[in-house]
């Protein structure tokens, strides 16, 4: 906690960045600032990165170290930053009226130089809608986000701020917010009660990664190795994909198995052979429109065929269809699904208990959701 003169307590940083950066906002909706705000950030993350590493292979030159070489900066799992979209450059143009523009082309950039980023960064910084004084105080504003040296204290709080961000922006959605957001204190009961410390965790309904940083953060916070989980993610939702893939890259996580189709994991699975030791998820509630009068034989149903009117238990099949033998599942639902018996939704629940799939339900009364903790026997 930072201390103001006379001792008097502050708010946190990333509570004041966020009523600045909200201030700055004006006319455009918080669904379209967030990209715009999170981008920055992103941005911020990468050349800080990529400046720590490119100051390091100045001083190695003389060993033939080449500071301009992308594959230098691919050996230390560092994105490269080409020169005009290096945060220093673009800092310099803030005050500039086209600073939109110069921002849009560092995206496009920075993806043509980083496989990995194609399709990913937000390209909404020329809007007619975005003043570029406000854009230029905004550029200001996060250039003094993690003023420091290391790599790693960069990413820690850069990760903070970003993902503070993400639930300020889905509480100023509404109900919207929640397909991009899990609340912080949900994620964190599933991932205390599963302990994902080794294996193959998948969240087939992804959102903004929420649930792969706090697996990785618990396996690094008892002593564990991140690199004994890998992670596996799909996402129906274009731009909530795209900020799963900056919020895992600002950790350093490797998301190349977080896939993107617009057909959704029933339809397009694609991850169709995948049996994970763990899966942390949080489906979208009572979805209607999920194709299921176009998979009433499907495979994935063993415990009962879902309603085509609801995709509750849908999600819960398609959960055991993907795990492993001795793999386990936790999980957020509707409350509903505890006692609905519409359209056969209480013989397939009462099939899951009979064949000992349940293992715990923890009410959450705030929010009128249960999160279902289920194993595979």
């Amino acid at each position: 906690m930072a201390k103001k003169n006379g001792n008097a307590p502050e708010e946190p940083l990333e509570k004041q960045l966020w009523k600045t950066a909200d201030k700055l906002r004006k006319n455009i909706d918080a669904a379209e600032y967030k990209h715009i705000v999170l981008g920055l950030i992103f941005l911020k993350y990468i050349s800080d990165a990529f400046e720590e590493l490119f100051a390091r292979l100045k001083v190695e030159e003389a060993q033939g170290a080449d500071p301009e070489d992308k594959d230098e900066y691919k050996a230390e799992n560092v994105f490269f930053v080409p020169q005009d979209a290096r945060w220093n450059y673009l800092q310099s143009k803030a005050r500039q009226p086209e600073i939109g523009k110069f921002v849009d082309e560092a995206m496009d950039a920075i993806e043509k130089e980083n496989a990995s980023l194609k399709g990913v960064l937000p390209k909404v910084f020329a809007r007619q809608n975005l003043d570029p004084t406000s854009l230029g105080e905004l550029i200001d504003l996060v250039g003094n986000i993690a003023l420091g040296d290391a790599k790693a204290r960069s990413a820690d709080v850069l990760g903070h701020v970003f993902e503070y961000f993400l639930g300020e922006f889905a509480l100023a959605e509404g109900k919207k917010g929640g397909q991009f957001y899990t609340p912080r204190s949900v994620v964190e009961l599933l991932v205390e009660m599963l302990e994902p410390y080794k294996g193959r965790v998948f969240d087939p309904c992804c959102g903004s990664g929420g649930m792969f940083v706090h697996s990785e953060k618990f396996v690094t916070e008892h002593q564990g190795k991140v690199n004994d989980i890998s992670i596996y993610g799909q996402e129906s939702n274009q731009t909530t994909w795209r900020l799963a893939k900056m919020n895992l890259a600002i950790r350093g996580i490797d998301s190349s198995q977080v896939k993107w189709n617009n057909e959704g994991s029933f339809l397009n699975d694609a991850h169709k052979d995948l049996k994970a030791d763990f899966i942390i998820a949080n489906p979208p509630f009572n979805v209607s429109d999920w194709g299921g009068d176009l998979m009433r034989t499907d495979g994935r149903w063993q415990y009962g065929t879902p309603p085509t009117g609801n995709a509750n238990f849908a999600w819960i099949q398609h959960f055991l269809y993907h795990l492993a033998p001795a793999g386990q599942a936790g999980f957020v639902l509707a409350k509903g699904s505890l006692t609905s018996k519409t359209s056969g939704e209480g013989d397939i629940r009462k099939a899951l208990v009979e064949n000992s799939l349940i293992d715990c339900i923890v009410n959450l009364p705030a929010k009128h959701i249960s999160t279902l903790t289920q194993y595979s026997p």
